[in-house]
């Protein structure tokens, strides 16, 4: 009997403090609430569930529904959302969480993080610190990155890499995704469909991190999605040089599945840019002598340059590469590129790529000597001897 009110007493005060603290939360505005999650965050960053449980005096649940609660309440208006949501991740990433998580998913959690990022009223940090959260399920496990997935979560995710303007936003999302093609055969197609999706967008750093991860997934798939080279293609006529090394990248990965044939004759046909494309340059420059200036930026010319480069790079690293594109008439397309007087690259880039041309295939020397005559022929290789350039 002594025992039991000995045990009663004890669990009494220390029920007392959690009580208070919950009731404190209960009783609180907006401001107080924010003072009371900067409180939690500093006080419990990474601590494991159990020692999150010995602070609320085992009823650290009770606190997590009631910031998921509020998280429902107001996440549209975007009131202390990132500090809300830190705090959540607290208890998610807390070593021993799972039953948090399973408490926060029960309620609709995923969906709400996923609706978070496409309201255009909350502020970057909350929608970043909804990818993060994001992050914590994913890595949970398989079926967590199924539930995301089922959530329409990849189209969501893909639309949010592509209109953020946070550099550091981006790079978390991207973090996300190859989470989400990892260990998730269910769904790692429709991560990979995604990220060939985000490649015609209008963001730069979005393409490069798309790019940088489909070279993950496209090794996880294995097979190839169709659409993947007419949007890598497309990807060339970028200005930003970063994101043209890693749309080369991809491409020299690319060559070892079945889409190569593909590849190899739509990067020759870049070469010799269409008329209809060229042709709405000329009246401009023949009535403003300025517009000569922009036609280094004309992307069709960015394109036929990085064409150009690729098709060197290509050729560097595989001889019977090489020799395919012979059979596309690379040689004769590479010598009309160089004649493009609008595009210093593309002359630059295109007698680089035919300069090791010349120098592997001795049939392509005697071709190219008599199409561009004894003279011009000695002024772009003065050596032609045969060298075995490195490709960068």
């Amino acid at each position: 009997m002594l025992f039991d009110l000995h045990r009663l007493a004890t669990s009494t005060i220390l029920y007392q403090p959690q009580l208070r603290r919950l009731e404190e939360w209960d009783n609180a505005g907006t401001v107080a609430r924010s003072h009371i999650l900067n409180n939690f965050i500093e006080t419990n960053q990474g601590k494991t569930a159990p020692e999150l449980e010995q602070e609320f005096s085992q009823g650290a649940s009770l606190f997590l529904v009631r910031l998921t609660t509020w998280l429902r309440l107001t996440y549209m208006t975007g009131s202390c959302l990132d500090k809300l949501l830190r705090s959540i991740g607290v208890f998610l990433s807390a070593v021993s969480s799972n039953h948090y998580l399973i408490e926060f998913l029960e309620v609709g959690g995923v969906l709400t993080l996923l609706e978070i990022l496409a309201l255009e009223n909350i502020k970057e940090e909350g929608k970043k610190e909804s990818i993060r959260l994001l992050q914590v399920i994913a890595n949970s496990g398989r079926k967590y990155k199924e539930l995301i997935c089922e959530s329409y979560g990849v189209r969501s995710i893909a639309e949010f890499l592509a209109k953020s303007k946070s550099e550091e936003t981006q790079e978390e999302v991207q973090v996300l995704l190859d989470s989400l093609v990892h260990g998730n055969p269910k769904y790692q197609n429709q991560v990979y469909k995604g990220l060939i999706a985000l490649l015609p967008c209008a963001s730069p750093k979005a393409q490069q991190l798309s790019l940088q991860t489909l070279r993950t997934a496209q090794s996880i798939v294995g097979t190839t999605h169709p659409s993947i080279v007419d949007n890598v293609l497309k990807v060339l006529s970028t200005m930003h040089l970063e994101v043209q090394y890693e749309a080369i990248e991809l491409i020299k990965d690319l060559v070892n599945y079945d889409v190569c044939p593909a590849l190899l004759k739509g990067l020759v046909a870049l070469l010799i840019p269409s008329f209809k494309e060229t042709s709405k340059l000329q009246p401009k420059i023949l009535n403003d002598s300025s517009v000569l200036q922009l036609t280094a930026h004309l992307p069709v010319f960015l394109q036929q340059a990085a064409a150009a480069k690729a098709i060197g790079i290509l050729a560097h690293r595989n001889t019977s590469l090489a020799e395919e594109m012979l059979h596309l008439r690379v040689v004769h397309s590479l010598l009309a590129a160089m004649g493009n007087t609008d595009h210093s690259n593309s002359q630059r880039q295109a007698s680089l790529t035919l300069k090791y041309f010349v120098q592997l295939f001795p049939v392509v020397e005697e071709h190219v000597r008599k199409s561009m005559g004894e003279e011009l022929y000695k002024l772009f290789f003065p050596c032609t001897s045969v060298t075995s350039p490195t490709a960068t």
